[in-house]
């Protein structure tokens, strides 16, 4: 089974995502999984909702290139990659990151790294909506030394 990477507006399934990572997946042992959702709250203010764009081509680019790092620093069994774009409401679904592998600890630590990776090098756009008016979202400091602690190591 190949890996799934998609950028989408629709929802995705939870259940139904883990169930892929499992179908007729008899040599991993571990699966570890990630939801991310549209939080109310960001850097001191009230959210409202937000808005993800994207470039297409860079993104699918950049998104491949990020699982095909976290296959070469461990032996993975499936990933599955969901992120969305468009319009979302607070407690929405944003992105999904699937991985299975033999042992948890791989499954754990890919998970984490792609997440990682993901939000400091993937070419996503966000925008929220908060009580002050609109803006864009710069990258998070935090965000961006756990990548680079990633890199390092």
């Amino acid at each position: 089974m190949q890996d799934l990477i998609a950028v989408q507006q629709q929802d995705f399934d939870l259940a139904e995502q883990y169930a892929m990572l499992r179908l007729d997946n008899h040599q991993d042992g571990a699966v570890a999984t990630f939801v991310g959702m549209v939080r109310d709250f960001n850097q001191g203010n009230t959210i409202k909702g937000l808005t993800l764009e994207h470039y297409p081509a860079m993104t699918d680019k950049v998104l491949r290139d990020i699982v095909d790092q976290a296959r070469a620093r461990w032996p993975l069994g499936r990933v599955r990659l969901i992120h969305r774009i468009g319009s979302l409401d607070i407690g929405e679904q944003i992105v999904f990151v699937g991985v299975s592998s033999r042992h948890r600890s791989d499954s754990f630590a890919a998970c984490e790294f792609i997440m990682d990776l993901l939000k400091t090098q993937a070419p996503f756009w966000k925008k929220e909506r908060t009580s002050e008016g609109e803006r864009w979202v710069q990258a998070n400091p935090k965000d961006q030394q756990r990548a680079k602690d990633w890199q390092s190591s």
